[in-house]
């Protein structure tokens, strides 16, 4: 893996392009594979060799990943269930220079086809969806339900791990154990994430709804345990720190304590 950039973001790189850099460099190389095998077919992603990807981001907000999707040339459909999110993501594309790429349709994944045709997709990207949807066998199943055949699923998911070990590093054992005993992975009333996993349980859940898993990284490995006074006041730390998530991401040690954990998968 290279070097991680989000949008060729300069070594200035603000602290929340560090937790997301790993998600990014993984998801962009993806696209890039999966473009150049439609090209390759002559042009069976849909539209036409080099015409760029069709791409689903369910719950995609603002679209924070969905417009440097376009920049890189793919028409990106957001479906979400905010109307102000909805509007940012709109003015964000249209700052970006690619509003003709991007569209914005509210909804959410249990009425995904009411808005978004089944199997339309060469990617869907399905990135903290699974913490809140009332089930999330049925929410995967229906976004694995709209990629074409050997399209592309890039699944984010907040990791139990994570947050036992923030609980824990913060004196709050009591909430620690909770989360760890816990079949939700929810560590008490105050925790606003209704549901965690481990890399298991989502590499089942991406089985179950008929996608192969083709990698796993754990995401926010130290980007939320290194106290910010240290990254901003050290030269270079931010480049360090990026060097070294990217260097853990794909390490089966670390995914037990990452914050977040990203599933790269294939439909069958």
């Amino acid at each position: 893996m290279s070097e991680p950039s989000l949008g060729g973001e300069t070594p200035s790189r603000p602290r929340a392009s560090l937790r997301t850099a790993v998600v990014w460099e993984v998801l962009r190389d993806a696209l890039d594979r999966r473009a150049a095998v439609g090209q390759s077919a002559g042009g069976g992603t849909g539209g036409g060799a080099g015409a760029g990807l069709e791409v689903l981001d369910a719950g995609g907000g603002s679209g924070q990943f969905a417009v440097e999707a376009a920049r890189l040339g793919h028409r990106v459909t957001v479906v979400d269930p905010s109307p102000n999110a909805l509007f940012a993501l709109e003015r964000r594309a249209a700052e970006a220079g690619v509003a003709d790429r991007v569209r914005g349709v509210q909804g959410d994944t249990q009425g995904l086809f009411d808005v978004v045709g089944r199997g339309a997709y060469d990617a869907v990207l399905c990135h903290g969806v699974l913490e809140y949807v009332d089930d999330p066998v049925e929410g995967l199943r229906a976004v694995a339900a709209a990629l074409r055949p050997s399209g592309v699923l890039s699944l984010l998911a907040a990791g139990l791990g994570g947050a036992v070990l923030a609980r824990a590093l913060a004196g709050h054992f009591t909430e620690a154990r909770q989360a760890l005993t816990d079949p939700a992975g929810h560590w008490g009333a105050g925790d606003p994430v209704p549901r965690r996993f481990t890399a298991d349980q989502l590499s089942e859940l991406v089985a179950g709804a008929g996608l192969d898993v083709t990698a796993v990284h754990g995401v926010r490995v130290f980007a939320d345990l290194v106290p910010g006074v240290l990254v901003d006041a050290q030269p270079g730390a931010r480049d360090a720190l990026a060097r070294l998530e990217a260097e853990a991401a794909a390490l089966p040690a670390f995914h037990a304590v990452a914050t977040q954990l990203h599933v790269l998968a294939e439909r069958r």
